[in-house]
C-alpha cells in the first residue's frame, strides 16, 4: 500500500509524492515539515543540503521546492530508494543526487561540506548518535550551517558543544530540533 505525501510550499506546492509501506520508513509529518521549513525559510534558498536518511524524500524534495541549490540524499534500502527515484523523475527534479549507501560509511569518506543537514533516522536504531559524531569529526557542516534532527522524544542524545540549539519542539512522541553550527 502506498501513502501520499503532499509538498507544502514552493515550486512543487500541492504536488504529491508516494511512499511505500516499510516498518523503517517514517516520513516527517506534514505539520513538522511545515514548522521546519518555516525555521529554515531565510536559509534554504541556494543551500547545499544533505539528507542522511532520505526515506520518502519529503525533506529533500521540499528543500528543492523551496529553492535549495542541491540535495544529496542517502538511502540504504533498495525498495525505498527505487520509490524515491520514481518521485524525483515524476517531478522532473535534476538537482537531487540519490546515493544508495550506508550513511555512516558515506560520511567517513565524503569530501563535501553542506549548509543544511537533515538527520531523521529510524528511531529504533542507535545510528543517530554515531551520525552526529561523524558529522562533527569529519567537519561536514559548513560554518554557520544548520543541522535538523528528528528523533524519539525519549531518546537521549549528546550534541557537540559548538552545535547551538536554535529551535526545539515536541509532539507526544517526537522531538525535533534545529541546531546552528558555530565553529569554535
Amino acid at each position: 500500500m502506498k501513502k501520499k505525501i503532499r509538498i507544502i510550499s514552493g515550486t512543487f506546492k500541492g504536488k504529491n509524492i508516494t511512499t511505500i509501506t516499510d516498518h523503517n520508513l517514517r516520513p516527517t509529518m506534514h505539520r513538522i515539515r511545515e514548522t521546519l521549513f518555516n525555521w529554515l525559510s531565510q536559509k534554504i534558498s541556494n543551500a547545499n543540503c544533505l539528507d542522511c536518511f532520505a526515506g520518502s524524500g519529503a525533506l529533500s524534495i521540499e528543500s528543492i521546492s523551496r529553492a535549495a541549490k542541491y540535495v544529496t540524499a542517502l538511502e540504504n534500502n533498495k525498495k525505498i530508494l527505487y520509490n524515491l527515484k520514481k518521485n524525483i523523475v515524476k517531478l522532473n527534479i535534476e538537482n537531487i543526487k540519490i546515493i544508495y549507501t550506508n550513511t555512516l560509511s558515506w560520511l567517513k569518506n565524503t569530501p563535501y561540506k553542506y549548509d543544511i543537514i537533515f538527520l531523521d533516522p529510524p528511531y529504533n536504531k542507535k545510528i543517530l548518535q554515531k551520525t552526529i559524531f561523524l558529522i562533527e569529526e569529519k567537519k561536514i557542516i559548513k560554518q554557520s550551517g544548520y543541522i535538523y534532527i528528528e528523533k524519539s522524544r525519549f531518546q537521549k542524545i549528546y550534541y557537540p558543544k559548538n552545535w547551538i540549539l536554535h529551535k526545539n519542539k515536541y509532539t507526544k512522541n517526537i522531538n525535533y530540533k534545529l541546531y546552528f553550527f558555530n565553529k569554535i
